[in-house]
């Protein structure tokens, strides 16, 4: 195992890319903002990644605090990673920065139309953290469940039942956020199905600019 990085510089940013600045980490974090996940389930989404070295960063990941490892009992019987109390803190801000850099850079075939990328531009990218509301909240986007929760303008793990359940293709998520025209955007809006009581889907759809016009800059 090579050694980690240390930029010996005690300063904000050279402290967190201690933690955050080696190869495949923030992808690992990436991942399981959309809930626990098992080893096999982080393997299949990050192909390039050897498993020693998977094996590797979820460690180091335990060792700050940032995941949690949890060992599920018969007739489950696996182990499931999730973000930590600390992680949820943390994480969520930072993916959400860097995913907004990166927007425009992503190619815009076929290969960008993928669950966890409909969940990035669709839901995670928008949210409003002036939003105080208390949550649960699970997006089914195609063959992909993601939960979660929001609680005092922070995305924190999901608790017990969803209030509002979001059921769409990540074309549609997509489209709704990143299409180049209002028509288009709200014609993909409107295929979003949301499933709760009026006055929770309301409040989600506010908090993730999920609106007529759900425009980045709304």
């Amino acid at each position: 195992m090579s050694a980690r990085r240390n930029y010996q510089q005690n300063c904000p940013i050279a402290r967190g890319l201690d933690v955050l600045g080696e190869r495949w980490t923030l992808l690992v974090l990436r991942e399981l903002i959309g809930g626990a996940r098992r080893y096999a389930d982080l393997r299949a989404a990050l192909p390039g990644i050897a498993t020693n070295l998977l094996a590797d960063r979820l460690r180091e990941l335990e060792e700050v605090g940032l995941v949690d490892r949890t060992e599920l009992p018969p007739p489950i019987a696996r182990t499931v990673y999730t973000l930590s109390a600390t992680g949820w803190r943390k994480v969520p801000p930072v993916i959400q920065a860097i995913a907004t850099f990166g927007l425009d850079l992503v190619d815009p075939d076929e290969t960008a139309i993928t669950p966890l990328n409909g969940f990035l531009a669709g839901v995670l990218l928008a949210f409003d953290r002036s939003a105080r509301l208390s949550a649960s909240y699970r997006v089914d986007i195609d063959d992909r469940r993601f939960e979660f929760a929001v609680h005092d303008g922070g995305l924190t793990a999901a608790q017990g039942s969803p209030d509002v359940t979001v059921t769409a293709t990540a074309a549609d998520l997509i489209a709704a956020r990143l299409a180049s025209t209002a028509a288009e955007r709200k014609a993909a809006l409107r295929r979003v199905k949301f499933d709760g009581a009026a006055d929770s889907v309301k409040e989600m759809r506010s908090a993730f600019r999920l609106s007529a016009d759900p425009g980045l800059a709304a």
